[in-house]
């Protein structure tokens, strides 16, 4: 004869689920902040990234064409970086005897961060660094004279630092 078997009900009692909420509330509360301070880096990698590229770009330019680098309206500097060029910084859409150098880019990259975010249009400045002024809407300021390339915008990344001292 079989014995009578004591069923018991299986399940979580309400002080351990009260345990299970609470420990998954600390492990959120560690890793909402380490997320957040992991999208605010990629603003700051996506500039140093595409500042990289650009200033790489007209390294190349200004070796190629006798020290000058891409000048005259930012159409032309774009046209310059974008398309074939003659020594002289004539552009043409195709590859002639003449037009032999770039295309050093195959686009002007969109501004990652600031107030003209994703904005591809570049601001023309004299000064050394470059003037930024952000009313505009230009995403990126340079100085055709120095070279110098920055990404248009006053805000500062998670550490402080201006993006346009990258």
């Amino acid at each position: 004869m079989r014995g009578t078997v004591s069923t018991r009900n299986r399940a979580f009692s309400l002080v351990e689920l009260v345990v299970v909420i609470v420990i998954i509330g600390i492990l959120a509360a560690m890793a909402i902040p380490r997320l957040s301070r992991g999208s605010a880096g990629a603003g700051s990698a996506a500039v140093s990234g595409n500042l990289a590229i650009v200033r790489n770009a007209l390294s190349l330019y200004h070796s190629e064409h006798n020290g000058q680098y891409p000048s005259g309206t930012a159409a032309n500097i774009v046209a310059q970086l974008t398309q074939f060029t003659d020594i002289n910084g004539n552009t043409s859409a195709t590859k002639t005897g003449a037009f032999i150098y770039g295309p050093y880019l195959v686009q002007i990259p969109p501004a990652p961060v600031g107030e003209n975010a994703g904005s591809r249009t570049i601001l023309v400045s004299p000064d050394s660094p470059p003037t930024v002024v952000t009313t505009a809407g230009e995403g990126w300021a340079y100085n055709p004279t120095t070279g110098e390339f920055i990404i248009n915008t006053t805000k500062t990344d998670d550490t402080g630092k201006a993006y346009n001292t990258y």
